[in-house]
């Protein structure tokens, strides 16, 4: 079986238009040169001061090639590696003698074609450094480890799931045959999709319909207990996202939100885009106190690794659990992702 394949950062070649990334070499290249300050200092208060000298003729270039590479952050990726990476490297030399020489330009330096080289040496050094720490952090996330995770929570679905479906049908089956046979049909079209391959992102559209799928059939078993409210603002159909990302969010709300109560509840879903953030927002009433939405951890804490491995620091999850005005208790799950599709 092929290994599950990764976010950017965990690939050989970070994505660079990735903040998790950006904040990675920002502060890698500040420690290079604290390092480099400490070695060549005398003291703590010469270190102190070579290091701020460093640091403002460092700051700069490491912006601006940082800058030029997000730029470049869609075309990197069809290159092979190896011209890639080397590419990095001579923008990052070719960019540190060009900021030396302007230096000299200026007046500000001696020059010479000695300290330009060295300027680019360093430079290079610097960058297949931070190459070497990003492929090091592959091997860290390794795709076996993934893999393993996203079966284990795989694994936790369907038993539980197909259970109470298929109670939920034996118990159509006399009654409204002809709504149980359009339940069981449901129920194989969505084992069909948890049972597809989900080493890949998908379009947004499909997770939404394996949702709706899920909740009609825990609407058969709940009946009018169970409201679903959908909202879905100026979000692209066709945006990729990790599978099975909402369908066990759900899966808690019901579970624990809906299925302990003996009245009514409202099940609230909302997809909202925020410039170039997608924003998912999932709602359900909670008992509250001790013990409430017990169990939902292993699921929340799987989705949250595999959206760092997907997305880094751009994706996030975060719940709370809120009073409302009515004096009822309702937990929330919110989920940022980027809008922007990940190259896989």
């Amino acid at each position: 079986m092929p290994s599950i394949k990764q976010n950017p950062t965990g690939q050989p070649l970070p994505d660079f238009r990735n903040f998790g990334v950006m904040l990675r070499i920002l502060l890698g290249v500040n420690l290079l040169a604290f390092a480099a300050a400490l070695v060549q200092s005398a003291g703590i208060v010469d270190c102190v001061q070579r290091y701020v000298d460093m640091a403002a003729s460092v700051q700069p270039l490491l912006l601006f090639n940082l800058s030029l590479l997000a730029l470049l952050g869609s075309v990197m990726p069809r290159l092979p590696l190896w011209l890639a990476q080397s590419a990095v490297i001579l923008l990052a030399a070719a960019s540190s003698a060009l900021l030396l020489d302007f230096w000299r330009f200026m007046g500000l330096d001696d020059g010479g074609w000695e300290r330009l080289l060295r300027a680019a040496l360093l430079g290079g050094m610097a960058a297949g450094a931070i190459l070497f720490y990003f492929a090091l952090r592959a091997r860290a996330f390794s795709p076996a480890l993934s893999e393993a995770r996203l079966q284990a929570l795989t694994a936790r679905i369907r038993p539980h799931f197909l259970f109470n479906s298929l109670n939920a049908v034996l118990s159509l089956i006399r009654a409204e045959p002809r709504r149980a046979e359009t339940a069981l049909e449901d129920l194989a079209d969505l084992f069909r999709a948890l049972m597809r391959d989900h080493r890949d992102l998908l379009p947004l559209a499909d997770e939404i319909a394996l949702c709706r799928q899920y909740l009609s059939l825990e609407k058969l078993r709940l009946g009018e207990r169970l409201s679903v409210e959908w909202e879905i603002v100026d979000v692209p159909a066709d945006l990729k996202v990790p599978p099975l990302m909402l369908q066990p969010l759900l899966e808690n709300a019901v579970y624990h939100g809906i299925e302990p109560s003996g009245e009514a509840g409202t099940v609230r879903i909302r997809f909202a885009r925020s410039g170039d953030e997608l924003h998912i927002d999932l709602a359900n009433p909670c008992r509250g106190g001790e013990g409430a939405q017990a169990g939902n951890h292993m699921a929340l804490d799987n989705i949250r690794e595999r959206l760092a491995l997907y997305y880094d620091l751009e994706g996030r999850l975060e719940t709370k659990e809120v009073m409302l005005d009515t004096g009822l208790r309702e937990y929330r799950v919110h989920i940022v992702l980027p809008c922007r599709s990940v190259k896989r």
